[in-house]
Order: C-alpha cells, then sequence, then structure tokens
C-alpha cells in the first residue's frame, strides 16, 4: 500500500555520495517527516512511496532530484574585508542571512589575499546519492499536523526539557 500525502513517516537511513558517507541516523533519531510537503529531497521521497513499515531498500537518487545539479555561477568573489573578525578556512561552512531573509549556507572556497571565493551551491549539488532507507512507521498526522505541516515529534516543547508542568504532554 503506497504511503499517501500528509501521513507521518519515520526513517532511518545511511546516504553516501559514491566515496564516503555523508550522512546517517543509524543507531539515533529516527528522521520523521509529512509525505509529499517537499521536507525530504523529492528523489527519496519517491523513492520510499511504496514502502511498508519495516521494509529496506538501497536507493539510488540521481543529483537533479537530490539537491540539484552544480551551478557554476552560484560562486562568487566577495571583499576579504567582509569577513571581519572570522578565522577564514578553505573547505569551511558559513552561514548567513539571504536576500529572502532565510538562513543561506556558502561554503570557502579560496582564501586572497584582498578577495574570498564561496560557493553558494549546497556541498552534495551535483552528486548522485546512495541512501540505505528503512521506513520505521508510517501513520496518519492529527488535524494540528496536517495544518502546520510538523509532525508532533519535530516540536520543540521546552516544558518537557525543563521538568515539564500541567498540560506539558511530557
Amino acid at each position: 500500500m503506497a504511503i499517501e500525502a500528509n501521513q507521518i513517516v519515520s526513517i532511518e537511513y545511511e546516504v553516501s555520495d559514491g566515496e564516503k558517507v555523508v550522512d546517517s541516523n543509524i543507531g539515533g533519531m529516527p528522521l520523521v517527516f509529512m509525505f509529499g510537503r517537499g521536507q525530504i529531497i523529492p528523489g527519496l521521497e519517491n523513492a520510499i512511496a511504496n514502502m511498508a513499515i519495516g521494509q529496506k531498500a538501497e536507493v539510488l537518487v540521481k543529483a537533479e532530484d537530490a539537491y540539484g545539479e552544480y551551478n557554476a555561477e552560484a560562486v562568487q568573489e566577495v571583499p576579504l574585508d567582509q569577513f571581519a573578525g572570522i578565522d577564514l578556512e578553505e573547505g569551511m561552512s558559513l552561514y548567513g542571512q539571504g536576500e529572502d531573509g532565510g538562513t543561506v549556507q556558502v561554503i570557502v572556497k579560496e582564501i586572497g589575499n584582498e578577495s574570498v571565493i564561496i560557493d553558494f551551491n549546497h556541498p552534495l549539488s551535483g552528486k548522485d546519492l546512495a541512501f540505505v532507507v528503512l521506513v520505521n512507521n508510517i501513520r496518519e498526522a492529527s488535524a494540528e499536523e496536517a495544518m502546520s505541516g510538523i509532525p508532533i515529534e519535530n516540536l520543540q516543547d521546552d516544558c518537557c526539557s525543563s521538568g515539564g508542568g500541567t498540560g506539558c504532554g511530557c
């Protein structure tokens, strides 16, 4: 039976870029997301669409269905003085605020005497990704989850970490 849009899905995964493992949650907290809302890369979501609870699969996700093709135009030269107070190293990730107010990640590609070359591409762009994925659970979303798009497992509930309290649900 296919996983349906707006169901809550829980998976364990390991992903490699053909050379090395780049991310894994095996033995840790599962990744919980609402299916059909674009919360995970499209190629992985499409690949698990017909999986069932307890099913494990090896999935190859092409770059265009993961983080996209590498865009050479997303590399920019920026004056070094814009990084005052930062101990720059080639290969390091920096986070800033984009024009739309969201967080953007850049990779420091090269450090010159007067400028820095930064890359706005996702570190995995242009790479096919090999996943080993296990579906732990599939369940219906509550009305609140369906409206917010956020599974209850992903809510940060400060009252639980501070010892609970009336109505905390801890």
